[in-house]
């Protein structure tokens, strides 16, 4: 399942608050977290939205009228609905661990191969996280500027793959093992961050047949809560060379996706937990389908 800054950042206070301002969908670069008055009307609530049939492939065919969704377990009237390619800021977080060195040249080719099958109006960051996050390149829209940047990609020692998590917001696409053995940021508060951002999480996933460490064990099912939870998924490559087209897959998955609108009939603002659930009805002919979105947000404050 798997998948970014702005300005000049010195900092990395500084960091945190360009990717809260910066990963939104475009065109429209407005946080949905902004305090809306008590008397408005319900914000608009946007669910990317992916449907795959048995075999994993995706469906594209779909319309309006097939979609229900439900907000805790009241059913919503749609407002909007988009298929197809929408352009988004997507951030791309690599793990530089000691335990990928030896993937380091497939990964700046999977990387590449992400960003080439993308839609040319995508922006995109990259952080590297090793020790610590680190910002590779700036929000851009250019290929060559980041190729240029993952030439200087090194290895470093232990991975910091939660704290590097909680750095970003929207989509994200995570090239790791998962095997998380220095983070400072717990894992039920990345997902809370994750929650609140309202952020898709894929991850291309590199799992060693024979983990190393009790950390690296534990990589599958880390990266897959994380991206499962968010509406993305999982990509495993069972070999390391299938990592670029496993890549191009993600691309693809991102490109295809339905974009869901309603306006929430509930008119509490009370910042809680909403929970959502989207289902699809097949049309005659097709078998069962696979629905895959986030499962909630949260409400607006007063």
């Amino acid at each position: 399942m798997l998948v970014p800054d702005t300005m000049r950042l010195c900092n990395k206070d500084a960091l945190l608050m360009a990717c809260a301002a910066a990963l939104v969908l475009l065109p429209a670069r407005q946080s949905p977290a902004q305090a809306v008055p008590v008397q408005a009307p319900s914000p608009m609530v946007l669910i990317p939205v992916s449907v795959t049939a048995q075999d994993h492939a995706m469906v594209t065919g779909l319309h309006e009228k097939d979609f229900q969704i439900y907000e805790n377990k009241r059913l919503q009237k749609i407002a909007t609905f988009s298929k197809g390619d929408v352009p988004a800021s997507i951030g791309i977080l690599i793990d530089l661990s000691g335990s990928m060195s030896k993937s380091l040249p497939l990964i700046r080719e999977s990387v590449l191969s992400f960003v080439k099958a993308s839609n040319p109006m995508d922006e995109f960051f990259v952080i590297g996280f090793s020790d610590r996050p680190e910002l590779i390149e700036n929000f851009t829209s250019s290929v060559g500027d980041i190729e240029a940047r993952l030439v200087t990609l090194s290895s470093g020692h232990r991975t910091a793959l939660l704290d590097a998590i909680s750095y970003e917001r929207k989509v994200l696409l995570v090239v790791s093992d998962g095997g998380e053995n220095k983070s400072r940021t717990a894992d039920f508060e990345v997902r809370a961050q994750a929650r609140r951002a309202s952020v898709e999480v894929f991850a291309l996933g590199i799992f060693p047949p024979n983990a190393e460490t009790p950390e690296e064990s534990l990589g599958p099912q880390l990266l897959s809560d994380l991206s499962e939870e968010t509406g993305g998924r999982l990509l495993v490559a069972n070999k390391i060379d299938e990592m670029p087209s496993i890549a191009e897959r993600v691309s693809a998955v991102l490109r295809m996706q339905y974009l869901i609108g309603y306006r929430s009939d509930n008119p509490i603002r009370d910042g809680k937990w909403r929970k959502v659930k989207v289902k699809v009805d097949p049309p005659p002919g097709l078998p069962p389908l696979t629905v895959h979105a986030r499962t909630g947000y949260y409400a607006p404050l007063q």
